[in-house]
């Protein structure tokens, strides 16, 4: 977004990490200009992470589930704490190898003693205990189970107040240059410390808060729902996700394309569940300055219902931003609003955009014509939130 300083940050990865406490900060930062380098020990750019979802399935405890992969785009070997301005660590079980790993755990203290930003989350602050940072009382928060460990660390455990459950949190800590979240249930505020925390300036050009209406139904693709919304969140932004036959607090399932090798379509995973934040029958358009339709399966439940079909015609009447991300496009041709327009679209969406009257555009990952802004994939998601933002009038600055 033309910022004046250039951002670096480097992104420390392993098997089994956290696929949404990964990509939320990685697409994010990308999208506003911030070199993103992802390394892991002994592997070099091109190697590739398994990345995992964490979620809770009605046991006691969070289930893992392996959903995709993330490549790599440095070499660990070559990484110099003095050419970032963060390091950030997610959640997820590599945590436990790295904290052992005496060249990452050197790595984090470098960063520590250079006054650097370490952002953590979940399981991550383990690097913190092994690298004695928690020794001069820095206050801290964690999936519940590292209570003990940050206190036996020397460390301060702070949890929000008036809790029920992981999924009521919102706020994550920040004591000096250290930023800790429980989870991704707390990434909207995260990402608003971490953009913070770099000296981003936030502008909007609308004076008013912004609002954004994402429609989603089951099996809503996994990143195109949760990296938006939690992006808009820590921008500012209101952000509602609603489906028609939903009430707020209910869930969604959402899933996950992986591609492998040899394959001509991706393999369909489940994602994390995603829960609705605002009943449908609350929904008023004048209350909403965008829409958006994430890809995945439930554009196809999304054209078959009535209601969501007349209340996407009500935004196009009122002239309001329209974004979808892959599938999604098919809830927009079903209401005329990708007629005339060029849309970004993968091969397998060419047709439905062709007959709807618009022009797919197989070049480009992500377009704007007009008011109407489109990805052709989930992977394209730093342009989109870019290209969104400014449609928006919001713009990002370091």
């Amino acid at each position: 977004m033309g910022s004046a300083v250039q951002k670096s940050a480097l992104l420390l990865c392993g098997d089994y990490m956290e696929a949404y406490e990964t990509l939320v900060p990685l697409y994010v930062l990308q999208s506003f200009g911030v070199s993103v380098h992802c390394v892991s020990p002994n592997r070099i750019a091109g190697d590739r992470c398994v990345m995992a979802a964490h979620d809770f399935s009605g046991l006691e405890l969070y289930t893992e589930l392996v959903v995709d992969q993330l490549t790599l785009n440095a070499n660990f070997d070559d990484v110099t704490p003095e050419n970032y301005d963060v390091i950030i660590i997610p959640g997820g079980r590599f945590t436990e190898i790295l904290s052992a790993d005496e060249k990452c755990v050197d790595l984090v203290a470098r960063f520590a003693e250079s006054n650097k930003l370490i952002f953590t989350s979940c399981h991550s602050q383990v690097m913190l205990m092994a690298a004695g940072i928690f020794a001069g009382g820095v206050k801290c928060t964690a999936f519940e189970s590292m209570k003990p460990l940050i206190e036996l660390s020397g460390g301060e455990w702070w949890q929000q107040p008036g809790i029920q459950s992981m999924f009521d949190i919102t706020d994550c800590v920040k004591d000096g240059n250290f930023v800790s979240m429980v989870g991704w249930p707390t990434l909207g505020h995260g990402i608003k410390v971490l953009l913070d925390s770099l000296g981003a300036k936030i502008s909007n050009s609308k004076k008013n808060q912004i609002s954004v209406l994402v429609l989603i139904g089951d099996f809503v693709e996994d990143y195109g729902i949760n990296v938006p919304f939690r992006a808009l969140q820590g921008l500012g932004c209101r952000v509602d996700a609603v489906t028609p036959n939903k009430k707020k607090g209910e869930m969604c399932a959402t899933l996950v394309y992986d591609l492998e090798e040899g394959r001509q379509l991706p393999e369909e995973k489940r994602g994390h569940n995603f829960f609705v934040t605002a009943s449908w029958d609350d929904v008023c358009v004048d209350d909403y300055d965008c829409v958006v339709v994430p890809g995945g399966r439930s554009p196809e439940l999304l054209v078959m219902n009535e209601k969501a079909v007349a209340l996407v015609k009500k935004f196009a009447e009122k002239d309001k931003v329209f974004a979808a991300i892959g599938q999604g496009k098919l809830l927009l041709a079903a209401t005329g609003v990708l007629k005339g327009k060029r849309c970004a679209s993968g091969k397998g969406m060419k047709v439905m955009v062709k007959v709807a009257g618009g022009e797919a555009v197989e070049s480009k990952g992500c377009l704007t014509d007009g008011k109407l802004v489109t990805a052709a994939s989930a992977s394209d998601l730093p342009e989109f939130l870019s290209d969104l933002t400014t449609a928006l009038g919001v713009s990002v600055m370091f």
